[in-house]
């Protein structure tokens, strides 16, 4: 059989059996001829092909520039066929079994430095401290809170008092999958928490708003940040409230914090999601030799 039939042979399968969309049907169709028009450059068939015939079609996408998410999708495509065959006796092994998927590389946080958070904290003091009416305050208190802590910016609009009363110097927080976590503050959040509680009328929310939840929207919070940035000279684009969490982490591991105490602080179930940040600090010391050295330049 043909390779372009083995191609329509499958696709009818797909359409017939597993019931696959009119436009998956035809991704795979414009897929698999790529793959198949590559195999016969070979001097091979879909039925003989070999593994490495496949992580060498894999390489070429690679150096025409395709997106790992899109190589990825091809290659699940030439796995399915590929299965097919086998599945029907039309050929005896599988060249993709062991073949890696291509993998998109993990984007580095946004962080940003000491100073910069310490800009936003300070301005956002001075006009809490200027101010008349309640909503620059709660932004300084929200803001120190959020450095301090770490906090999702979930876990933070939606905190209680109660969490903070029992003992101002830790938060207890309710984070992903409704597990507890305990907190430290520092004084300089401790300090604004305490006064952010005394200036609000009775209730159950830290930081409560009118509408359907009760607390501040996420996205009042980020707007309010964002603007804060721009008085700061700081550009908003640079900065969210995921972006202080960032900086919470990094800023703790550059001073010498176990990961894994970051790890809890976080409320990570995987460590493996928290070395993300090991890869900001080291990226971060090595733009900083480059910039300092005396010999980074030498071999220009």
């Amino acid at each position: 059989m043909s390779g372009g039939h083995l191609i329509g042979a499958f696709l009818e399968m797909m359409s017939a059996e597993r019931g696959a969309a009119a436009n998956t049907i035809e991704a795979y169709r414009r897929d698999l001829a790529d793959y198949a028009g590559f195999v016969t450059s070979r001097g091979e068939t879909l039925e003989n092909c070999r593994r490495d015939t496949v992580e060498a079609y894999l390489t070429g996408l690679k150096r025409q520039g395709l997106a790992a998410s899109s190589s990825a999708r091809r290659l699940s495509a030439i796995r399915q066929f590929h299965k097919f065959l086998c599945a029907d006796g039309l050929r005896g092994d599988d060249p993709t079994r062991i073949v890696a998927s291509p993998r998109s590389s993990r984007a580095l946080p946004k962080v940003l430095s000491v100073a910069e958070v310490d800009r936003l904290l300070q301005t956002a003091e001075a006009e809490a401290n200027a101010a008349e009416d309640d909503a620059p305050v709660r932004l300084y208190v929200m803001l120190e809170l959020l450095y301090a802590t770490g906090l999702r910016v979930s876990e933070l609009v939606a905190l209680k008092r109660s969490a903070v009363m029992r003992d101002t110097g830790f938060i207890t927080v309710i984070g992903k999958g409704r597990k507890e976590r305990v907190v430290p503050l520092t004084d300089r959040a401790r300090d604004a928490v305490r006064n952010w509680v005394g200036r609000l009328p009775p209730g159950q929310l830290l930081f409560p708003a009118g509408g359907e939840s009760g607390h501040v929207a996420r996205q009042v919070f980020a707007r309010d940040l964002k603007g804060l940035a721009a008085r700061c000279g700081i550009a908003s684009a640079r900065v969210s409230p995921h972006v202080l969490r960032h900086a919470f982490a990094s800023h703790l591991l550059s001073g010498g914090a176990d990961l894994r105490v970051v790890q809890t602080l976080l409320g990570h179930a995987d460590i493996a999601t928290t070395q993300i940040y090991t890869h900001v600090l080291d990226e971060t010391l090595r733009e900083l030799v480059e910039s300092h050295h005396p010999l980074a330049d030498a071999a220009e």
